[in-house]
């Protein structure tokens, strides 16, 4: 088994900001937003909680109409994949950014505005899921995309396409 590996990445925790969808020269929609997670412990020595928050970025592909529900600091789940893309920025120096390629996203809560509710993903309550063109599982309306390591990304895009 030492020539398999796993790239999956699930994460639980809040939007840091409103999703935003930006659409590719051939038209295909790619949300990204940012989710922060926390962790919390107690200082050994100190005996104080501490909390270290880590922001995450998250491209999810073809479900624009997903960012209208996207909202600063509505609780998500979201399972994917982490990717590596290169760019140059506009003083042409190389600049690396790691982000979620999200398989799946679930609003998480009730149907308030408020937090904690706790509808479980997916499971009623005003939750509601998509699922990104970016994996080889099928959502319940899109169809199965092609999946492994030399796919180009759903519907053939590249990071050449991607105007961010």
């Amino acid at each position: 088994m030492a020539s398999r590996s796993v790239n999956k990445v699930i994460l639980i925790g809040h939007l840091g900001r409103d999703a935003e969808t930006k659409f590719t020269p051939s038209g295909a929609a790619a949300t990204r937003f940012s989710v922060a997670t926390s962790r919390r412990w107690k200082d050994q020595q100190s005996g104080e909680w501490k909390e270290d928050t880590n922001w995450t970025n998250v491209v999810l592909w073809r479900n624009e109409n997903l960012a209208n529900y996207l909202l600063k600091g509505k609780q998500i789940y979201v399972e994917g994949r982490l990717q590596t893309r290169s760019y140059d920025d506009k003083d042409g120096k190389k600049v690396y950014a790691t982000e979620v390629v999200a398989d799946e996203v679930v609003l998480l809560g009730g149907r308030g505005d408020g937090e904690g509710a706790g509808a479980g993903m997916g499971a009623g309550g005003g939750s509601s899921a998509a699922r990104g063109g970016g994996g080889s599982r099928s959502g319940s309306g899109g169809g199965s995309m092609p999946g492994g390591d030399d796919d180009p990304g759903p519907m053939g895009i590249s990071d050449d396409d991607v105007p961010f």
